[in-house]
């Protein structure tokens, strides 16, 4: 075991949330060293995103952390030489009759915000993608949302902490975090062992575990996730990342390819590993019922994969402290939004550590203590997850 390595924040995660997080830290004056179990970045649920970034949800602090999230995205070359791939090639929402309530508050929510949404009809929707409207009595639209290249803005959030003196760590597991007399933490890897006041648990699907080591309970657990890839036969084709409300089936178009996937309700929280094949039918079967067209694709396994989702119990992130745990933050259980949240989340949790407090959005719906009222029944639960 080698000597303590010394930092202001130790941030655990190589994914977008930690490397945001890193780069505002950094920028602020921090010295930061981000650690990650894996041999290089982006390579849990960062990587194999679906990539989408969308403003339409039914939480006033998802949608603000969103929008804030996706106009960065969208002014990344101008505000840093970088580029995150931004593509607004939007967010459509089909809803059944017994969503639409539900929704159009959800879009009341949006357009408070300034988040631009709106709805549309029908026969526009089928212009985005074509569709059997069976059943369908509302559609609502998204211009600004659309997708990124996660990888790629991990990778520009690193460099552009590093040139503000960040370390970054790979390979270095998570073995214990314990907190010293002094009031520093004190986080030991298989290699090194590093210090620091303030450890910033975004370590995705593996919060939960990273907490463990360190004697919390973070109530963050992985859920496997496929995403099924069609054949190069969609030439000119730019569909918006569109979501069959009424099945859970969604679909967006990615060059000549489609991208296609369904959430298993019954899927048992937990690593497991590889796409589940049986999954494939049901998928297809709810796809082609609404996108008949889908029958005529060819399938390519290859292309396809899969990942994990980082659910909490509400389907809400984590952010900010942790009661009773001085100098530990958490930045996780996305629950599938960690790649459309991370840059606003990087400059919330920025603020938590340097000004004491999140100040740019108001991330108190959010935070941990939500877990330890009485009344947790009643929390509000995210309700536009794909």
């Amino acid at each position: 075991m080698g000597t303590s390595n010394v930092a202001d924040v130790i941030v655990v995660g190589a994914g977008i949330i930690g490397a945001a997080c890193a780069f505002r830290l950094s920028e602020r004056g921090l010295s930061v060293v981000v650690i990650d179990a894996a041999s290089a970045p982006a390579t849990g649920s960062t990587g194999k995103s679906a990539a989408g970034v969308r403003v339409q949800f039914s939480s006033e602090t998802n949608v603000r952390l969103s929008w804030e999230s996706i106009q960065e995205y969208r002014d990344f070359p101008e505000l840093y030489g970088e580029e995150s791939e931004y593509r607004p090639q939007g967010y459509l929402f089909l809803v059944p009759e017994a969503g639409v309530a539900e929704h159009r508050g959800g879009m009341a929510v949006q357009q408070r915000v300034g988040a631009p949404v709106e709805e549309v009809s029908l026969v526009d929707a089928a212009a985005y993608v074509p569709f059997d409207p069976s059943g369908v009595a509302l559609a609502t639209y998204g211009p600004a949302d659309g997708v990124i290249d996660p990888h790629r803005t991990t990778l520009a959030y690193l460099r552009m902490a590093r040139a503000h003196g960040c370390t970054v760590m790979l390979d270095s597991e998570v073995v214990e975090a314990e907190r010293s007399a002094a009031g520093t933490w004190r986080v030991t890897t298989p290699a090194q062992r590093f210090e620091a006041p303030h450890v910033i648990n975004a370590a995705g699907a593996w919060s939960g575990e990273v907490g463990r080591r360190a004697g919390l309970k973070v109530p963050v657990e992985a859920s496997l996730r496929m995403v099924f890839t069609t054949g190069p036969t969609f030439a000119g084709a730019v569909y918006p990342l569109t979501v069959d409300v009424g099945s859970g089936f969604y679909l967006r178009s990615e060059g000549d390819r489609v991208l296609m996937g369904r959430s298993n309700p019954d899927q048992v929280p937990g690593f497991v590993e590889g796409i589940d094949w049986a999954w494939l039918e049901p998928t297809l079967e709810s796809g082609m019922a609404r996108f008949p067209w889908l029958e005529h694709a060819t399938l390519d396994r290859r292309a396809s994969w899969w990942g994990y989702y980082e659910v909490t119990p509400d389907h809400h992130p984590i952010l900010g402290r942790m009661p009773g745990a001085d100098g530990w933050l958490n930045a996780c259980g996305f629950s599938g939004h960690g790649v459309q949240q991370a840059a606003a989340v990087g400059r919330v949790i920025a603020e938590e550590v340097v000004d004491g407090r999140a100040s740019s959005i108001d991330i108190d719906a959010f935070r941990y203590q939500r877990f330890l009222d009485a009344t947790a029944g009643s929390r509000s639960r995210e309700r536009h997850i794909v």
